[in-house]
């Protein structure tokens, strides 16, 4: 049983930056994947990045080359760093905590991009 807390949503200009951390509690596995999918109104939900084992990681194609994610496996927490924010990366973004055996999502910050 995990429980994630996930912090850093906000509102931010086009071309600014914003960091989400997400923190994991309780009986993590050895080994998990974390990260963030996002869903905007009207949209379904993409992926955004994700990380296993702090190591191995993946992006979504609207996001690589400006977001980042980074893993502190001692504390169980994720980060992602989101540069070069776009009005289209406006949207919910969910914490996911997944093994081979259960999936746990955060509640979800709301992160806009707007002038």
């Amino acid at each position: 049983q995990v429980q994630l807390v996930e912090s850093g949503g906000g509102l931010v200009q086009p071309g600014g930056s914003l960091r989400l951390s997400c923190a994991a509690s309780g009986s993590t596995a050895s080994t998990y994947t974390m990260g963030w999918y996002r869903q905007a109104p009207g949209k379904l939900r993409e992926r955004v990045a994700t990380s296993t084992g702090g190591d191995s990681t993946n992006f979504g194609d609207s996001v690589k080359g400006r977001f980042t994610i980074s893993m502190d496996n001692a504390k169980n927490t994720v980060y992602l760093q989101m540069n070069s924010l776009k009005p289209e990366d406006t949207a919910v973004y969910y914490c996911c905590y997944r093994t081979r055996k259960e999936t746990n999502w955060a509640k979800g910050s709301q992160v806009t991009v707007s002038s």
